[in-house]
């Protein structure tokens, strides 16, 4: 007879950690006040007899029959290149951001293009069939294989789609969602995770593919169990600023692609549209001979992108100067300007010094270090560099300037882009001697050499 039994515990909605009893700083992750009391039901039964083994079945790989259809392409490419080439079916993908970033405007557009040849059916646990009308009709969503259905019980969904099996199945979001099974909160670390266990089940055995939309926290991170990543297919992450219109598109998980690739969206009145050159829009209202700016390439999957790297060098009215980056790393940017007055000879012991890449983009490639370590230079000695010289190269701590890959490419943007000067590692200058160029291509051994070249 099998007993059932009530078991109170602590769970921490950031981290999943649980504890016997309440803590004011969670043990597992050191968050303040984040563990949450919830009744967890465990039942023992009490058997004699033995257990009882079933036989599992397995295959070759060469039994296996994929279907024509193991792809579908949303039709717009930005989205279809950061999933490898659309949404795969049966698949599980979780789509996370920033509250008002576009993430239900993004899935909304694209069924705007599922629906010509599929079913689909969006789920929304915050919005109500009215809203979402509202929002299609300004998007110029019209489409009758489009169902709307606004429910927040995972079982009530599970039945319909047990019942009518569409294509594509949204949920907006994972974080409303609930069992009535589990005393918890919706949100809470259990529901969500037997929340996307059960969806996955079911869409994984039915055919059907799924996109799940995430909440994140406060320090940017998806919320809830971080076993909700491991589940899913793909993991996306929707970025940018809500005070500006771009938005960039990254996959930092995917079984079926890359996850070096982004996708560039502009937020407009009408919804997202797509950037196919981010190159064009992120130097888009450069400042002309002004100290202090310099141009980097750097790779994104099989993309290069251009972005302005502007630097600020300014005297210290303070016995310790200031170091501020925004979208290069800080201590990266602390090694380049101790490499640059060590071994170039530029001293910026009493100077504050200030990076910003133009965009919003995060320069997290180390070829980026030589524009930076240019822009800098340029501010302290006043001197403005080539509007069209680009510069690209890792910096060592000896002060040279090592190679970095796909070279080639980077000059070809650069060429395409109207770019006259080039400035490379030596290393890659000797790998190019094949490589045909329009384009002047100067190669550096040292950050000293680097500043000469594009202060010519």
């Amino acid at each position: 007879m099998a007993v059932e039994k009530n078991k109170t515990v602590f769970v921490c909605s950031e981290c999943g950690h649980q504890s016997a009893k309440w803590f004011g700083q969670c043990p597992g992750c050191g968050e303040w006040n984040t563990l949450n009391e919830e009744v967890k039901v465990t039942s023992k039964a009490k058997t004699t007899s033995k257990p009882q083994y079933v036989s599992a079945n397995a295959v070759t790989l060469d039994q296996i029959r994929l279907s024509d259809e193991i792809r579908f392409k949303t039709t717009m490419n930005e989205l279809d290149r950061v999933l490898g080439g659309g949404l795969v079916k049966s698949s599980l993908v979780l789509l996370s951001g920033d509250p008002g970033i576009g993430k239900s405007t993004l899935l909304l557009q694209i069924c705007r293009y599922l629906c010509l040849e599929h079913s689909v059916l969006y789920v929304s646990g915050e919005e109500s069939v009215n809203q979402l009308k509202l929002r299609a009709d300004r998007l110029g969503v019209y489409s009758d294989n489009l169902f709307v259905m606004c429910e927040t019980d995972v079982e009530s969904i599970v039945a319909y789609l047990e019942a009518y099996k569409p294509d594509l199945v949204i949920i907006d979001s994972i974080q409303t969602m609930s069992l009535a099974d589990i005393s918890s909160y919706p949100g809470s670390v259990s529901q969500v995770r037997e929340c996307t266990n059960l969806l996955m089940r079911t869409t994984k055995s039915l055919g059907i593919t799924t996109i799940i939309v995430g909440h994140v926290n406060k320090d940017g991170n998806i919320a809830g169990p971080k076993v909700l990543e491991h589940i899913v297919d793909a993991v996306l992450y929707f970025e940018g600023d809500r005070h500006m219109s771009y938005r960039m598109l990254r996959a930092v998980k995917n079984r079926y692609g890359s996850t070096n690739e982004i996708g560039v969206f502009d937020m407009t009145s009408g919804g997202l549209e797509e950037i196919e050159n981010p190159s064009m829009f992120l130097l888009s209202g450069r400042p002309k001979n002004t100290p202090g700016s310099c141009v980097a390439c750097v790779m994104e999957g099989s993309r290069p992108i251009m972005a302005e790297v502007q630097a600020l060098v300014a005297s210290s009215g303070f016995g310790t100067p200031r170091r501020n980056a925004t979208g290069f790393d800080y201590n990266r940017m602390s090694m380049i300007i101790a490499v640059l007055e060590k071994r170039g000879g530029y001293f910026f012991s009493n100077m504050d010094c200030y990076i910003n890449v133009i965009g919003g983009l995060k320069l997290d490639e180390p070829s980026s270090d030589l524009s930076v370590a240019l822009a800098l230079v340029s501010s302290l000695k006043d001197v403005v560099l080539d509007e069209q010289t680009l510069a690209f190269g890792e910096i060592g701590l000896g002060g040279e300037v090592r190679g970095v890959k796909n070279c080639d490419q980077r000059i070809k943007e650069a060429e395409r882009l109207g770019f006259t000067k080039c400035i490379i590692p030596a290393t890659n200058l000797k790998t190019l001697k094949n490589f045909r160029t329009n384009i002047e291509v100067i190669g550096v051994k040292n950050v000293r050499q680097a500043f000469e070249a594009a202060s010519k």
